[in-house]
């Protein structure tokens, strides 16, 4: 199966290193070191560990039973609509699919604002809804605070004993929520993949339970993706989709162009808040930064600096997005181009910007897998839920601004700035 080669455009200097970087990269065997799982092609501090979506579309394609069963128990129960509870890469991937073809009854709840949360309880019928619980920790904050919330609506509902069957959970093996879910008599409790992370987990089950759930053509994502992993196997940097667009993202970054401006044709457009996660935790790190900028309506050329970089993904024979390309082209910007058949090939884009994100990766000399930010603010959190457990109080904060009713209130350290 063949997929349309990307196009690029690039500033002589940039195109320059750009051949150096190549040579290098193929010197080294990097792609063939990646599909080995070495971590030194990173920097050789676990990356080794997180590397199961390397394989996860022919892993996935092996379960199309499972996801079958699934499809037809959730059809048969006659849920009239599915509620996606989770934060980040548990929920950015179904949100895509659901988007992308159209699924209207599927909704996505993963924001804390209770408005939200009553917007989306207000556009069901609970006694006939189907609530997916994802979280690959078990642990985070937000998902488990819906899932309470909506577990003691539903048992409102329909009766605590029933209650259970109304939830699925999609979680790691062993981790807290599946405790809970067994307790709680979930319908269904779907297991991630503990090597894969959640930024990239769109092809696992955290992307394919959902699909399935949603009557899509979970094989037919699969097979596309696996596809594209057959080609970002070739050692020719030059002839693999991935770690081509990779290097060229790596290369850009070090040549001061680290704004990547998506534009993307309708159709598609919910891909780039997808995008916007993958690339800028992955690679925003250690004072370094490929920074996505997702949904900013195209300016005037004069109006961009000499830090961005543009990629244009469209379907093709659509007319992408109202952006004049050849204008960016002449002004010496970096343009690249992805044209898709159509929007059946989604998986195969999945798996291409993942590799082409642990590729900028390599290029940029860090480790794209890690999420040390995340996980300190989910440390700290964990200590205040804890705390507020113990004593049935938050710990007092003192405000370093407040005025007209305003008030701020930061650690020492930042309120010195």
């Amino acid at each position: 199966m063949a997929f349309k080669k990307l196009s690029f455009s690039l500033p002589e200097s940039v195109e320059s290193q750009l051949v150096t970087t190549v040579e290098n990269w193929e010197g080294a065997g990097s792609t063939e070191r990646i599909w080995q799982k070495d971590a030194a092609v990173w920097t050789n501090s676990g990356e080794n560990k997180w590397l199961g979506w390397l394989n996860i579309a022919a892993d996935e394609l092996a379960k199309l039973d499972e996801y079958r069963d699934l499809r037809e128990d959730v059809a048969a129960a006659g849920f009239a609509d599915i509620v996606l509870m989770g934060m980040g890469g548990s929920s950015l991937g179904p949100e895509v699919l659901a988007t992308t073809f159209g699924i209207e009854n599927f909704h996505i709840l993963d924001s804390t604002v209770p408005a939200q949360v009553r917007s989306v309880e207000a556009r069901v019928d609970l006694a006939k809804t189907l609530f997916i619980v994802a979280s690959k920790s078990g642990t985070t904050l937000e998902p488990n605070c819906f899932m309470l919330y909506f577990f003691d609506r539903i048992a409102t509902a329909v009766g605590r004993e029933s209650a259970g069957q109304h939830f699925i959970a999609i979680t790691d093996p062993g981790s807290k929520l599946e405790e809970e879910a067994r307790e709680l008599g979930f319908r269904k409790i779907i297991h991630g993949k503990p090597d894969v992370g959640g930024r990239f987990s769109a092809l696992s089950p955290f992307g394919m339970a959902p699909a399935a759930v949603m009557g899509l053509d979970v094989e037919s994502i699969l097979t596309r993706a696996a596809a594209m992993a057959a080609e970002c196997r070739n050692a020719a940097a030059a002839e693999n989709p991935g770690a081509l667009l990779g290097i060229i993202l790596g290369v850009c970054h070090a040549a001061g162009r680290d704004k990547l401006t998506i534009f993307a044709s309708k159709e598609l457009e919910s891909l780039g808040a997808w995008l916007e996660q993958l690339i800028a935790e992955s690679t925003g790190k250690n004072g370094a930064a490929i920074i996505p900028i997702d949904g900013e309506a195209p300016q005037p050329t004069v109006s961009y600096g000499p830090d961005r970089v543009f990629v244009d993904i469209r379907l093709a024979g659509g007319n992408g997005a109202d952006v004049d390309l050849s204008a960016l082209r002449a002004a010496g910007h970096p343009v690249l181009q992805i044209e898709m058949a159509d929007v059946s090939v989604i998986g195969a884009e999945f798996f291409r910007w993942e590799f082409a994100t642990a590729a900028a990766g390599a290029v940029m000399g860090l480790n794209p897998f890690d999420q040390p930010d995340v996980e300190a603010a989910k440390i700290e959190t964990r200590s205040l839920t804890d705390a507020f457990e113990s004593s049935g109080s938050l710990p007092d904060e003192e405000t370093f601004f407040e005025a007209e009713g305003i008030k701020m209130f930061a650690s020492a350290e930042y309120a010195a700035h």
